[in-house]
C-alpha cells in the first residue's frame, strides 16, 4: 500500500473512529494479500477486532462508573466459605435475567458472610453483559441525597439514577439516619420499582428495618415494592474473615509445635 492511500485509510478511520482498524490495517493487509485472503473474510477479521476492543473499554468504562470497591468476579468466588446461597443461584443471579426484568435483590446475613460479595460479583457480571451498574453504601447514597435536595438539584439526580440498570446499596443498616435521610431513600427506591433493579445487603432482619427507617408505614411500604417482585437470598455462617484468620492461627500453631528435621539426630549425635 502507497504512502498516500495509506494515509488516505487512516484518516478515513479516524473520521469514522476506527481507531483498531487503524492500528490493525497495516499488519493485517500484507499478510492478507500474501494469503489470498478473501475480502470477506478480511472485513470479518477487522469489523471484529474493532467490536472487541469497543465492548473491552466499555467495559472497563463501567467498572469505573460503578466504583466498587473490592472488585470480584464469579471465576473468583471461594465456594467453601459461601453459605446458605447455593451456587446455581449464584450463577443464576450473574446470568442478569432478574436485572432484565426490573426485579429486584435483597442479600441478608450476618457480617463477613459473603453479602457484598456476591452483590458485587452479580454487578460485574451485569456489566459484562452491557448494563450500567452503580455501588453505593447506604450512608453515602444517602448523604448524597441530602446534598442534592439542600442544592435543588434531587430530580436531576433522581433521573441520572433512573437511567442505571442495577443500583447496588450495600450495608444497609450500619449506619443510622435521620427521618429526612430515611424519606429521600424511600423515595429514590420508590422511584426505581419496577423500572430498574435494585440490590441491597444488609445483616438486619426484615422486622428489624424499621430501626433504620424509622416509620412502620413507610418501612411497610418499602417492603412491600422490594420483596414483591425480588430475589430473597440469606447467608450463613461464621464471618469469613474470622474463618480465615483461625486458619492463619492454626496453621501456624501447627508449625510452631512441628519439631524441626533433623532436631533428633542432631540431639543423639550431641
Amino acid at each position: 500500500m502507497n504512502e498516500i492511500r495509506a494515509a488516505s485509510i487512516r484518516a478515513l478511520c479516524k473520521g469514522l473512529k476506527l481507531s483498531r482498524v487503524a492500528k490493525l490495517l497495516p499488519d493485517l493487509l500484507p499478510r492478507a494479500s500474501k494469503q489470498g485472503q478473501s475480502y470477506e473474510d478480511f472485513l470479518f477479521e477487522l469489523l471484529e477486532a474493532e467490536l472487541l476492543e469497543r465492548q473491552t473499554r466499555s467495559i472497563k468504562r463501567r467498572l469505573k462508573v460503578a466504583a466498587f470497591p473490592e472488585p470480584k468476579t464469579l471465576e473468583g468466588i471461594e465456594w467453601e466459605f459461601l453459605e446458605g446461597v447455593s451456587r446455581q443461584k449464584v450463577q443464576e443471579l450473574c446470568s442478569s435475567e432478574f436485572i432484565d426484568k426490573c426485579e429486584d435483590l435483597i442479600l441478608a446475613g450476618p457480617i463477613g458472610t459473603g453479602k457484598s460479595m456476591i452483590a458485587t460479583v452479580v454487578g460485574i457480571e451485569a456489566i459484562r453483559r452491557g448494563h450500567t451498574v452503580v455501588h453505593r453504601r447506604v450512608a453515602d447514597l444517602v448523604r448524597e441525597l441530602i446534598e442534592a435536595r439542600d442544592e435543588h438539584r434531587l430530580t436531576a439526580l433522581h433521573a441520572q439514577y433512573r437511567k442505571v440498570s442495577l443500583l447496588v446499596l450495600d450495608e444497609l443498616g450500619f449506619v443510622p439516619f435521620d427521618r429526612y435521610g430515611a424519606e429521600l431513600l424511600f423515595n429514590l427506591l420508590a422511584d426505581r420499582y419496577r423500572k430498574r433493579s435494585t440490590a441491597i445487603t444488609t445483616n438486619l432482619q426484615f422486622s428489624e428495618w424499621v430501626q433504620v427507617f424509622g416509620c412502620e408505614k413507610m418501612t411497610a411500604a418499602l417492603l412491600d415494592r422490594l420483596t414483591h417482585h425480588s430475589h430473597i437470598c440469606i447467608t450463613e455462617g461464621p464471618s469469613y474473615r474470622s474463618r480465615l484468620l483461625n486458619g492463619i492461627c492454626h496453621n501456624q500453631t501447627r508449625a510452631n509445635k512441628a519439631p524441626e528435621r533433623g532436631s533428633k539426630q542432631t540431639t543423639e549425635s550431641v
